[in-house]
């Protein structure tokens, strides 16, 4: 089933290449959307696709990159708009 998925993951996690990894990681579990850093320091993935690989992205998320320090990923569950055609790092 189709679903999109709103993750915030707080911690240390911008300046440790979490946005690369997280599009490498979307991209392999074939889902679409973007990844962005937020203003508050945290980091922000929507994301659309099967429910299983956007668990296996959620999952993915509470570790993150090596070096990063993920203290809390916050999750968000609603339909898909179909909007994507891929996963991108966003800048807004």
């Amino acid at each position: 089933m189709m679903k999109r998925l709103r993750l915030k993951i707080v911690g240390l996690v911008q300046g440790v290449a979490f946005r690369a990894y997280a599009r490498d990681e979307a991209t392999r579990l074939g889902v679409t959307g973007w990844v962005r850093n937020c203003s508050d320091g945290a980091v922000e993935v929507i994301a659309e696709g099967p429910e299983e690989a956007l668990n296996i992205l959620g999952s993915w998320c509470e570790h993150g990159p090596p070096l990063a320090q993920v203290l809390r990923v916050d999750r968000t569950w609603s339909e898909p708009t179909g909007e994507f055609q891929r996963f991108t790092i966003a800048r807004f």
